[in-house]
């Protein structure tokens, strides 16, 4: 268990992280997520040790580990440039830490070769140099060289930020199937929503600083608790006064219509659901663009002078074009309120 309490970082008079409260079960993998400078980053190098909080305090297992050197920690980091030693081949540098703890050369040995074969590194790629592998060879390399320390925990700062994007989705496969291989604790940071929902068991997102929710993927996306969360997560439309009128008048659900309401793209449908039919305000819309992506498309439409998207999974069956007009149907449930 890794529990931070009021821990608040600073920089000279900038205010890095306010009065942090977190708390991070054993064996869990648990993302840090929030856009640049939000302080996520900050507060995984105040876990390893390489900043130490202007006021509270950090525990692991009910120790206060918030003065405690890095070397004493416990813990293993993954860098985003993955900081292997481009000198060194693929051998030396999961040997590395191991060396530097005076372990016996045949303890080295065994030790490397076992951490390969868990991360499918072959043994004739261990006499490479780092250079001559593709990127998810490397990161399997900062892997194994994190875990053949045998870590409690795994700290990983945007390790796939590099890389193209068909490849981060087959290395986020991977490394969620390390973990769980692993069953190790780990704390991920990353700017990149889909990532984050992919990967976690649980997120934290993070705002200026401050942790604005803490949740499962599921209750980020559908239970957004903040504005700031549901704009960040995932694609959204800011619904306006005209577009809640109307839902309130077909549905007889009444909204606040001084707060600001927000509706997710897939959340709107085309075709009733049959299922639950129940419920659902009616709307007549024209399309004004569409966006073909093969596997969906985008569109928008309008609605007496007000603009809504939605997301299209391509069935072969329902394919609109520009100037189309067609009934929208949207449920007053699915609509958050801040």
């Amino acid at each position: 268990m890794i529990e931070f309490k009021e821990v608040e970082i600073k920089y000279n008079d900038f205010t890095a992280v306010k009065s942090l409260n977190l708390q991070i079960g054993e064996g869990e993998f648990f993302t840090l997520l929030g856009p640049s400078g939000c302080g996520k980053t900050t507060t995984l190098r105040s876990l390893v040790g390489f900043i130490n909080p202007s006021r509270g305090a950090i525990y692991v297992n009910g120790k206060d580990i918030t003065h405690l050197p890095v070397e004493k920690r416990d813990i293993s980091m993954v860098f985003q440039s993955y900081a292997l030693f481009p000198t060194l081949n693929v051998y030396e540098n999961i040997a590395f830490g191991l060396k530097v703890k005076k372990m016996p050369k045949e303890q080295i040995d065994a030790e490397v070769r076992a951490i390969a074969q868990k991360v499918d590194l072959k043994s004739e790629q261990l006499l490479k140099k780092v250079s001559e592998l593709s990127g998810g060879q490397q990161q399997r390399v900062a892997i194994a060289r994190a875990l053949v320390l045998k870590p409690s925990m795994l700290v990983l700062d945007e390790p796939l930020s590099n890389l193209d994007a068909s490849l981060r989705v087959q290395l986020r496969n991977e490394l969620k199937s390390l973990q769980k291989k692993f069953g190790i604790t780990t704390i991920y940071v990353t700017h990149d929503q889909e990532e984050a929902l992919t990967l976690s068991d649980r997120i934290a997102v993070f705002n200026h600083g401050v942790v604005e929710q803490v949740g499962t993927p599921y209750e980020i996306y559908n239970q957004s608790a903040t504005e700031f969360v549901c704009n960040f997560i995932g694609d959204i439309n800011k619904l306006g006064r005209t577009l809640l009128e109307k839902v309130t008048a077909a549905s007889g659900k009444t909204f606040d219509l001084s707060k600001v309401a927000y509706l997710r793209t897939e959340r709107v449908h085309t075709l009733v659901p049959d299922r639950n039919s129940a419920g659902f305000a009616k709307m007549k819309a024209s399309v004004t663009e569409a966006e073909y992506y093969g596997l969906y498309t985008k569109y928008t439409f309008e609605i007496d002078g007000a603009s809504l998207k939605k997301v299209e999974i391509e069935d072969g069956r329902n394919h609109y074009v520009k100037g189309n007009q067609m009934d929208i149907y949207i449920h007053p449930d699915d609509i958050l309120q801040y």
